[in-house]
């Protein structure tokens, strides 16, 4: 799911991550038996490490393959800021998935730019704000989108491949 917008060296680090889902998925289940308040506390010091080192805007990943779910706040939030109605906000740029949650109707996300910066940034919805969840001090609560997302954002793989090192498998 790598865009060809990001960087060879963050491809690079995507494909390890492919090439290591199974590590990942046995390091996650490990993770998971673990008191939470030990893995969120390193996780979240990670997290500042490792977002010292990737620049998101080489990337955008995110952005260009996984859409976020958006909330009532958030449609009130992008229409006011893109000048329309909720409602036709709604029909023009989002869809029902089978959950039942308003998603884009297509990615990459309408809002993505050519340099990879977003047009809405200021007002992005809640869920690209808390992407990918590293900071949310909450590990077992995210931890099967985390696996996930971990072939999908560099900085998320690394930062599991710190970890490894303070808590190996």
């Amino acid at each position: 799911m790598e865009s060809d917008k990001t960087c060879p060296e963050y491809r690079e680090i995507l494909t390890r991550a492919v090439q290591k889902t199974k590590e990942n998925r046995q390091y996650f289940k490990k993770l998971k038996k673990m008191k939470s308040g030990e893995v969120d506390t390193l996780m979240f010091r990670l997290h500042t490490e490792v977002f010292e080192e990737i620049d998101c805007l080489k990337c955008s990943n995110c952005c260009r393959g996984t859409g976020p779910l958006l909330r009532e706040r958030d449609i009130s939030r992008l229409s006011r800021t893109l000048r329309m109605k909720p409602g036709q906000f709604t029909s023009q740029y989002l869809r029902m998935d089978e959950e039942g949650d308003y998603v884009f109707q297509s990615m990459p996300c309408p809002f993505i730019l050519e340099d990879n910066c977003c047009m809405v940034y200021e007002d992005r919805p809640g869920a690209c704000r808390d992407y990918p969840h590293s900071d949310c001090i909450s590990f077992k609560k995210y931890s099967s989108q985390m696996l996930a997302n971990t072939k999908i954002c560099p900085a998320l793989f690394l930062l599991f491949e710190k970890m490894k090192k303070v808590i190996p498998l």
